[in-house]
């Protein structure tokens, strides 16, 4: 990160090119009545920086308007600079390069200071006012503090509560249609808790909801309370009825009663207070507090036929956005981005740092040629990178941290044609690491660990109603099964066909690959180690070939497919260390039992006798049955990934 910021501001400081191009300026000591002209302030002459973003758009605009056939730069100089609205850019503006200068990245801060703290009546509780939160004219549900995110009021602490709401219609698929019978409005607005759980204390003209299903959740307000009934109403729907897919959990945000520890903050609506306990040690006469108040800092749009083109953002940093009360739906893709791009197209953002925001960090919908290179993004609400277009490339950018409000968001999501997903570091999410729909995508050289932490139905790479495409190289690490409907390392789910996942490396995940309602895809020389017991299922699937894959436990490996749902198995190597081999057949979804597994079309059940596994060397001994069979290593950088494991089966010892 640091040669691509160095790299990006000696670019920027590099000369301007034709005379008619033109630099403006921007400093926080700057004065929009100046023009922009020189990044230190002259105030004799009145050329010195602008002080906002939006003068300088506007200046730019101007500018080239006279000059058509010119350029524009804006340089933002370090400091910080507070948003009361987004920074729209537009076809008016194609060809405009923002860019950090003075050798830091700037900060654009979504939100306002809070000020006006006294002590409340308890004496251990702070507030503050926060006109108009009566009404949600001004709503968040993020805070930061002395530049640290502070956790919410929330019950119970720690752990979600269970209601007891009941939804027993089948859920068909997604390509089905969904539920059986669709839901009415009252089933999905509606609920019930157990006795004792909430009561007549509840307030909730400033409660919220989480309600978890299956791979989302809704995060929703509340209505109305019946305390004698136990029963809530949510004042917008749920993504699915409390209680479908037989998932109980809920819990309460943004109560007094949820006050559990120093930190933690809410949001009085009902007296337009922001309430907050201080961490000892601090002076609420002396702390710095920030709540956001827009949902993006920066939004490039153009419209139908005429697209906002080759807009550059390099060397920024973008920090707190706020929410709509709304439930998110699938990947929290209802939320907007800090950066939010629609009909762009040969946009680059490149070495931007966004973190702290409720929503998504960078958001691309109907965008061609985008490419986000070298970002980092952490502790996000929603998804890190969301882009839904063609020919678009996010490479080499650091995602970690994301789904911190909404659990159901992803890593990375895309969506379209001919998409690239490269060299990607994804750590820690709720959901999903990678996924996408759509045809032609290249997903490479990515490491994804410790995801799937909390919501079911996903993985570490995940792709569904797509076409041909490839998943190669990557790592997957370090997945837990969660149950409910699993979690797995390479996932490909329903109407994905001709799809290729090869030469991939999984760790630590019990359930490597996962194909459910597919049809005539390839996994081929991936190597997977799992500790314990190992699966590979297959539902609803056909014509899948597994080829010169390793699959390497220390317990059972269980094959769960129905007699045609593996067309091909050509020399695998199968190795349990302590286990067996077994074949569930399944009939649709049901198991009609366990019984041995023969391997077939040359496959094996032999250790591979790797080199050294637990330093990282996948490589093969000489007498390793893996030569005999063709099977190509991995490359050495992908097998690093292994060092430091517990010793896994396959070591050859």
């Amino acid at each position: 990160m640091r040669l691509a910021r160095i790299t990006g501001f000696a670019l920027c400081m590099a000369t301007s090119g034709p005379a008619q191009d033109r630099d403006f300026h921007v400093a926080p000591d700057g004065n929009d009545a100046w023009a922009g002209a020189l990044p230190e302030p002259d105030v004799s002459k009145k050329d010195g920086p602008f002080a906002s973003l939006a003068r300088a758009r506007d200046a730019a605009r101007e500018y080239r308007a006279g000059v058509p056939s010119s350029r524009a730069r804006i340089l933002v100089q370090p400091g910080r600079y507070f948003f009361a609205e987004p920074l729209d850019l537009s076809t008016a503006d194609s060809g405009l390069v923002i860019v950090g200068g003075g050798g830091q990245r700037p900060i654009l801060v979504g939100g306002r200071l809070v000020t006006g703290w006294a002590r409340e009546a308890d004496g251990k509780l702070w507030s503050a006012p926060a006109p108009g939160t009566r009404e949600r004219g001004w709503d968040f549900r993020l805070l930061v503090v002395d530049g640290e995110l502070r956790p919410r009021a929330r019950l119970p602490r720690e752990g979600v509560l269970e209601h007891t709401c009941e939804w027993n219609v089948p859920w068909t698929s997604t390509s089905g249609g969904g539920w059986k019978r669709k839901p009415t409005e009252e089933e999905l607005s509606a609920m019930k808790y157990k006795a004792g759980d909430l009561g007549p204390w509840l307030d909730i003209t400033n409660a919220e909801i989480t309600v978890y299903h299956m791979w989302d959740e809704s995060c929703v307000g509340i209505a109305s309370h019946d305390v004698e009934a136990r029963a809530l109403r949510f004042s917008t729907p749920c993504a699915h009825p409390p209680g479908a897919f037989g998932v109980k959990k809920y819990l309460i945000w943004n109560i007094r009663e949820g006050m559990h520890s120093p930190g933690c903050w809410y949001l009085d609506r009902s007296r337009e207070r922001l309430v907050y306990w201080p961490r000892p040690g601090e002076d609420m006469a002396r702390v710095e507090v920030i709540a956001p108040t827009v949902e993006s800092l920066i939004r490039i749009g153009g419209k139908d036929g005429a697209p906002a083109r080759d807009i550059s953002l390099r060397g920024l940093s973008l920090t707190v956005t706020t929410t709509p009360l709304v439930a998110g739906g699938f990947g929290a893709g209802k939320f907007q981005g800090a950066i939010a791009l629609s009909h762009a197209e040969g946009c680059r953002i490149e070495d931007v740092e966004i973190s702290k925001v409720a929503g998504q960090a960078i958001a691309g919908w109907r965008v061609t040629r985008l490419a986000i290179v070298g970002c980092e993004t952490r502790d996000i609400g929603a998804c890190g990178i969301r882009v839904g277009g063609a020919e678009n490339t996010v490479l080499s950018n650091r995602v970690h941290r994301s789904g911190i409000l909404y659990p159901s968001a992803i890593a990375i999501s895309t969506s379209g044609a001919r998409n690239t997903i490269a060299a990607n570091d994804v750590e820690h999410a709720p959901y999903s690491g990678i996924t996408a729909d759509g045809d032609g995508h290249l997903i490479e050289g990515n490491r994804i660990g410790r995801v799937m932490r909390e919501l079911h139905d996903g993985a570490g790479i995940y792709i569904t109603f797509c076409s041909n495409v490839t998943v190669r190289g990557n790592v997957v690490r370090d997945i837990a099964d969660t149950g409910g409907y699993g979690a797995s390392a390479y996932y490909l789910d329903e109407q994905a066909r001709g799809c290729l996942v090869e030469r991939n490396l999984a760790l630590g995940v019990s359930w490597p690959v996962h194909m459910h309602m597919t049809s005539n895809n390839t996994a081929r020389g991936n190597v997977f180690l799992v500790e314990g017991d190992a699966k590979i299922s297959l539902a609803k699937t056909t014509g899948a070939v597994f080829e010169k894959n390793i699959l390497c436990a220390g317990g059972d490996i269980v094959i769960r497919s129905a007699t045609n749902g593996i067309f091909a198995m050509p020399s695998n190597i199968f190795y349990s260390a302590k286990g067996k081999l077994l074949w569930d057949r399944l009939d649709q979804y049901t198991s009609k039992g366990l019984q041995p597994l023969v391997p077939r079309d040359g496959s094996i059940n032999a250790d591979p006798i790797f080199k050294d596994p637990v330093r990282g060397d996948l490589g093969f001994d000489l007498g390793s049955p893996a030569r005999q069979l063709g099977i190509e290593p991995l490359p050495a950088a992908l097998a690093r990934e292994a060092a430091n494991q517990a010793p896994a089966p396959g070591t050859g010892h």
